[in-house]
């Protein structure tokens, strides 16, 4: 969430970037899982850091911080992550494979990656120290070249649709000097269909399958959708603000509003008056902005008309005129 001008050739940048944890909820009434945020950091560059005295972290460094606090408040559950090239990094499936037991993380991977087989098992005295990591092998791009008979499959794309793809998957365990051996299994993936790029996806649960690490990394694309939609509906990123206070609370109450109206809308009965269902050609599932529709429509009438003091009186307007302002009040708020 950044944006930028340009001035006598230089770049002015302003503005600010959130680390975004959200949790993926399937619901019956949609055409997608929904990305409900749920925990959220501000990131600050280097420079910021610097002259604030704070030590400096990366997104992903954030987003572990997020991840760690996740675990804490529900220590008997498991999570899957799928996060972009951002968390795509060596350090963040250090940090996934440490607690492997609870965490999987699910990103991209560069395509020459350093790859190496275990080190080999000390056998009686031996001088120096024990070695990392064994014999190199060699890098997705070059097992990929390599191949020649690859295997076809259809999954799960990005936005929920079905695609053909071409795939080449390999287990091996990924080194970066002075940090380890991090075993991970790597997928890459052609599209047959369309035009998306090639990619090469990594999990750390070497168990999965290539349909699996693939459907799961296509499920991120949700997150996006959420963002969108904020923007479109919330007034994301159209905030003016600059004290410090106010930059800390309005983001995250943008977000957490996102997550409430759709934990409201799900609880409301299905046979509720209220729920607003907006036709549109060939749609026939629940978007937010019917979601967002609905519940003001249900604030409208059981709160503000109920509780305030000339509220009654809108029930003395006939029924179409009361109809038309309830329409209009949904709409513009």
């Amino acid at each position: 969430m950044t944006t930028a001008k340009r001035i006598h050739s230089l770049w002015y940048r302003y503005g600010h970037k959130w680390v975004v944890l959200a949790i993926l909820v399937e619901l019956p009434y949609t055409s997608r899982p929904m990305a409900l945020p749920l925990l959220l950091a501000l990131y600050r560059d280097q420079k910021t850091n610097s002259n604030e005295g704070r030590r400096h972290r990366t997104p992903a460094q954030v987003m572990c911080g997020l991840l760690s606090l996740l675990m804490h408040w529900f220590p008997e559950r498991k999570f899957a992550f799928a996060g972009d090239n951002t968390y795509g990094s060596h350090e963040m499936a250090r940090f996934a494979y440490r607690h492997r037991k609870r965490l999987t993380l699910v990103s991209k991977i560069v395509r020459d990656a350093n790859f190496y087989e275990p080190p080999p098992q000390r056998i009686g005295k031996v001088c120096g120290r024990p070695r990392v990591n064994g014999a190199p092998l060699p890098s997705p791009e070059e097992v990929v070249s390599q191949t020649q008979i690859r295997k076809r499959i259809k999954v799960r794309w990005y936005g929920g649709g079905w695609r053909n793809v071409e795939v080449v998957s390999g287990a091996s365990h990924w080194f970066k000097s002075g940090k380890g051996l991090v075993p991970i299994r790597w997928v890459f993936v052609r599209d047959l269909d369309g035009t998306h790029r090639d990619e090469y996806f990594f999990s750390t649960d070497t168990k999965m399958s290539v349909s699996e690490v693939i459907e799961m990394y296509g499920g991120r694309w949700n997150v996006e959708t959420t963002f969108q939609e904020m923007r479109a509906h919330l007034g994301l990123e159209t905030t003016r603000g600059w004290h410090r206070n106010t930059v800390l609370r309005m983001a995250p109450s943008l977000f957490a509003l996102y997550t409430i109206v759709i934990v409201v809308y799900d609880t409301m009965p299905r046979t509720s008056r209220y729920l607003q269902t907006r036709q549109w050609g060939g749609e026939n599932c629940v978007t937010f902005s019917d979601m967002i529709i609905s519940v003001r429509h249900y604030l409208w009438i059981n709160w503000v008309f109920e509780r305030t003091p000339n509220g009654a009186d809108v029930q003395k307007l006939s029924k179409p005129i009361r109809k038309l302002l309830h329409f209009g009040l949904t709409q513009a708020a």
